[in-house]
């Protein structure tokens, strides 16, 4: 599964499963150096980089590749080259992080109203109709006919403005609610829910197992750090494919809630063993910076602050 991440002009690299080097080192420094300006340095990178499998040269070019695309700054002390993300990606990885923990949580009030967004793209702008509905998705929305996308969540205001800034010619915004639905006009038919609801069953039966051994203290630091990668890139592509539909038009047993359990339980409590991981490795190349580091909480990100 690959997610493209495209936030307020920066664009992040791609969630997806397998190890990415690039999209792996911003997920370390958003986990474990969240709020922090000190720059780390590029062998202690590529030294984390490899607890996951990538090799020296990957990471280094990865590295590289991240401070051309702006989501890195470096600096340099002698001939070591230290990185750190930049204020503006820092920024757009907390507005993620923020929405990434707090997403599947409960089940948020719906008053029954769809936000609907049609939109017409010229032949000529494909690239542009491609980034329209790569936004549309961030922001909640399914595509229920070509150029009519709907959503149950999503706020007029801020589609608006995303139409804008994006200088689509032909496009309208309303709010309506459903009065009949004839075969494939049913608005939930914008999402795959059979799909959906494999994915969330295949997070369940992946991850429960690893939350029993965790009870048990069956895992280690260094499959702690790597397991808590795995737990977040795999929950953080569920809010790009579920605008948290509401409950109410949903299924019964839907397993969104049980999936959000066992991802902040097993996040939350690998923490504190991935983090002694993180600063092991990293004391090798920084002993000072490395005491330094601390690991993210899912309460953290919604705004109470990073543990130490």
């Amino acid at each position: 599964m690959a997610i493209p991440e495209v936030r307020d002009g920066v664009s992040l690299p791609r969630t997806q499963t397998g190890a990415n080097p690039q999209h792996l080192l911003v997920t370390l420094l958003g986990d474990y150096w969240w709020g922090r300006r000190e720059h780390l340095p590029s062998s202690g990178l590529v030294a984390l980089a490899g607890e996951f499998g990538i090799t020296s040269t990957s990471a280094r070019a990865a590295l590289s590749r991240l401070a051309r695309r702006g989501l890195l700054e470096s600096s340099k002390d002698g001939r070591r080259t230290f990185y750190g993300l930049t204020p503006r990606a820092g920024q757009v990885l907390d507005e993620g992080l923020h929405r990434i923990m707090a997403f599947g949580r409960a089940d948020r009030p719906w008053d029954g109203s769809w936000v609907v967004v049609i939109f017409s793209v010229p032949e000529d702008q494909r690239d542009m109709r491609h980034v329209l509905r790569t936004k549309l998705r961030w922001l909640g929305f399914g595509p229920l006919y070509d150029g009519v996308w709907v959503s149950p969540r999503a706020g007029r205001d801020e589609v608006a403005e995303a139409l804008c800034d994006l200088g689509v010619a032909s496009a309208t915004v309303l709010e309506s609610r459903v009065v009949r639905a004839v075969g494939g006009g049913d608005p939930l038919r914008a999402w795959d829910l059979d799909a959906l609801q494999a994915s969330y069953d295949e997070f369940v039966a992946e991850f429960g197992p690893l939350l029993d051994r965790v009870a048990r203290g069956d895992v280690g630091g260094a499959e702690a750090l790597v397991a808590r990668t795995r737990v977040m890139d795999a929950w953080r592509g569920f809010p790009a494919l579920d605008p948290e539909l509401p409950e109410a038009v949903l299924p019964g047993g839907w397993p969104r809630r049980e999936a959000q359990r066992i991802f902040a339980r097993v996040y939350d409590v690998l923490g504190p063993l991935a983090e002694v991981r993180f600063q092991e490795i990293l004391a090798d190349h920084a002993p000072d910076l490395a005491r330094r580091a601390h690991h993210l909480t899912t309460a953290g990100a919604r705004g109470t602050g990073p543990a130490r």
